[in-house]
């Protein structure tokens, strides 16, 4: 049965995968704060005024995260270690967790989505 939320969608990880991901659902709340969480395509979606933002999924030997914000070349070079696809990215749960990153990768999907977070 699918998870109804992102917290049975977590409950489903072994104690350090599960770490993991809390890990990178507190860098979105950072990153965006306001933004709403549920589970669409099977994953930890997280949502801004209505519209998707980034998606999260746990797998066997990492973290994708999805889509991935196009920058600057510094940005892209901050990247692409962790590019898997055009629009994915994947942080390996052995590596340590780039946070800053992650937290500048949401900031860059809401500014490219035009979403606001003040109200």
């Amino acid at each position: 049965m699918a998870p109804g939320s992102v917290d049975e969608y977590l409950a489903g990880f072994d104690p350090e995968r599960r770490a993991v991901l809390e890990q990178f659902r507190q860098a979105v709340h950072r990153a965006v704060p306001g933004v709403t969480e549920t589970i669409s395509y099977g994953m930890p979606t997280f949502e801004l005024d209505g519209r998707r933002l980034v998606h999260v999924a746990g797998w066997k030997k990492h973290v994708a995260f999805y889509p991935t914000p196009g920058g600057d070349p510094e940005f892209e070079r901050a990247i692409d270690p962790y590019r898997a696809a055009k629009a994915a990215l994947h942080f390996r749960y052995s590596d340590p967790i780039p946070l800053p990153l992650v937290e500048q990768i949401v900031t860059l999907l809401r500014e490219r989505d035009g979403a606001d977070d003040s109200s």
